[in-house]
């Protein structure tokens, strides 16, 4: 067979399934008054105009098409699945806002049937390019495999950061950025090589932070806007595990302070009121100016665990000079939750100042197997503060950080199955208003989240890809002594 008629074999075959592809929308098929039964529910939610496709799987029975705009999409294997090209031509209709009108068509007993046709919104407000995570096993298994990782969000492509299997398995935790810096990052590693890595514009440096003035290494971590400290918080922590608890497992401190690093003298410093012997504090936040700095405060109640139902926390805030790394004389309550009955944890601040996002719930600070646990938001300008509600599930809303540019938020949720954490986005406008999260978007969405047995770990969006490379953060960890931290 000559090679023009391969050719013209080949264009006419394309030809034809072109045309079939688009007169292949079902005709006459009767309207049902019921939603679509998808997964992910990416029934009206807002989506950003640079977002990967939002491939979603059908779970009802039979044959299934999908209208997308007047696109029609066969359904592979239960799974709709966008082309990129395709995909970002929608988006691109929809500049300054706009919907994606979706139907999607099932055949039963030989006949057409339509559900109620739903949306998918387009924010013009643009998503940081990237997230990053750990991926770990339940809290019950320990260690094991675990790893940061990094994810483009306008493709599927994820990769690691820094991974565990060279390091002796150890524990990798607390990765966070400077506003979403890539090239200011601190992370922990801690049993075998530990040391905290901090990775300042390229240059990557391994502390050793315990001291004899604390009464542990540093934990939780937050960059002053500056990039010239870290806020830390130092805990006593101990965990407890139950077979009977709806909340699996419960984290409580014995004892916690915070601390502000120093990142150009290796010098840690406190006030007395954020190292309160009679208070436990956690979980500190700089405002953007770099002007104040929140954290979470509760009575030292005990003893633990008896008394850890009893702990509970409220939002205080102190004045924090850059120039000197000093503090103010007098603590600010922002919110006392205690007040109410209620406890919060991982406050973070939108980058303009405006609003503070909260995780609000029964009791004690470590919320992400707390069932009852919420996304809260306040309003800095009045003081006022409501449920994000929309957002939340009848599970577990937890960690959260806001984009660059404070118009999307990433949440972790254990919504879908109440056992794993998975990365949820919404986005935000000027008002404080909220629209529904989406989850983060997969090539099959239902086969990759069945299939995979670990968490999404305290997600952050990056303006950026991280660069430094796992090999270089494998050799500070593994060979360098590490650089002491002293207190100043």
């Amino acid at each position: 067979m000559g090679m023009k008629r391969i050719i013209g074999i080949f264009i006419l075959s394309a030809v034809l399934a072109t045309v079939l592809s688009c007169s292949s929308r079902p005709e006459g098929a009767a309207a049902l008054d019921e939603e679509a039964p998808v997964f992910p529910d990416y029934k009206e939610v807002t989506v950003p105009a640079n977002i990967a496709p939002l491939n979603f799987s059908f779970l009802g029975e039979g044959k299934a098409v999908l209208l997308a705009g007047d696109k029609v999409i066969k359904s592979r294997r239960g799974v709709f699945k966008f082309s990129r090209r395709g995909w970002k031509k929608m988006l691109s209709a929809c500049p300054d806002g706009g919907s994606i009108s979706l139907t999607v068509f099932a055949e039963k007993d030989g006949k057409w049937l339509s559900y109620r046709p739903f949306n998918i919104h387009v924010s013009p407000d643009r998503i940081d390019p990237w997230i990053s995570y750990r991926l770990i096993p339940p809290g019950y298994q320990g260690w094991q495999e675990m790893g940061i990782y990094q994810r483009d969000l306008e493709t599927y492509s994820e990769k690691a950061i820094m991974t565990n299997d060279l390091t002796g398995g150890n524990c990798l935790n607390c990765h966070t950025y400077r506003n979403g810096d890539p090239s200011k990052m601190v992370f922990h590693a801690r049993s075998s090589f530990g040391g905290t890595v901090v990775v300042n514009e390229g240059e990557v440096e391994k502390l050793n932070t315990k001291t004899d003035s604390t009464i542990s290494a540093l934990v939780y971590p937050y960059w002053h806007p500056s990039g010239e400290y870290v806020a830390f918080s130092v805990n006593k922590t101990l965990q407890a595990f139950y077979n009977h608890d709806p909340n699996r497992i419960e984290v409580y401190d014995e004892a916690s302070d915070v601390v502000v690093y120093d990142v150009r003298t290796h010098e840690i410093t406190w006030s007395p009121l954020t190292k309160a012997e009679d208070r436990f504090e956690t979980f500190p936040t700089f405002s953007p100016d770099g002007k104040w700095l929140y954290f979470c405060s509760a009575e030292a109640v005990g003893p633990m665990p008896d008394k850890h139902r009893e702990a509970r926390y409220g939002l205080y805030r102190i004045a924090f000079n850059p120039d000197d790394c000093s503090f103010g004389d007098s603590l600010e309550c922002v919110y006392d939750a205690p007040a109410e009955g209620f406890s919060v944890s991982f406050p973070r601040i939108s980058p303009d100042g405006r609003f503070l996002c909260l995780t609000r719930h029964g009791f004690g600070n470590f919320s992400i197997w707390h069932k009852d646990a919420d996304l809260w938001m306040i309003d800095l300008a009045d003081g006022s503060i409501k449920p994000m509600t929309g957002v939340n599930s009848d599970d577990v809303e937890s960690f959260h950080t806001w984009s660059s540019d404070g118009k999307w938020l990433v949440f972790s949720s254990r919504r879908d199955d109440s056992l794993y954490t998975k990365p949820y986005f919404v986005h935000i406008d000027e008002n404080g208003a909220w629209a529904k999260p989406f989850l983060l978007p997969q090539k099959n969405p239902v086969a990759y989240y069945k299939d995979l047995m670990k968490s999404y770990n305290l997600p952050a969006f990056t303006t950026g890809k991280v660069s430094v490379g796992e090999r270089k953060l494998t050799d500070i960890l593994r060979k360098s002594p590490g650089t002491d931290v002293k207190v100043k």
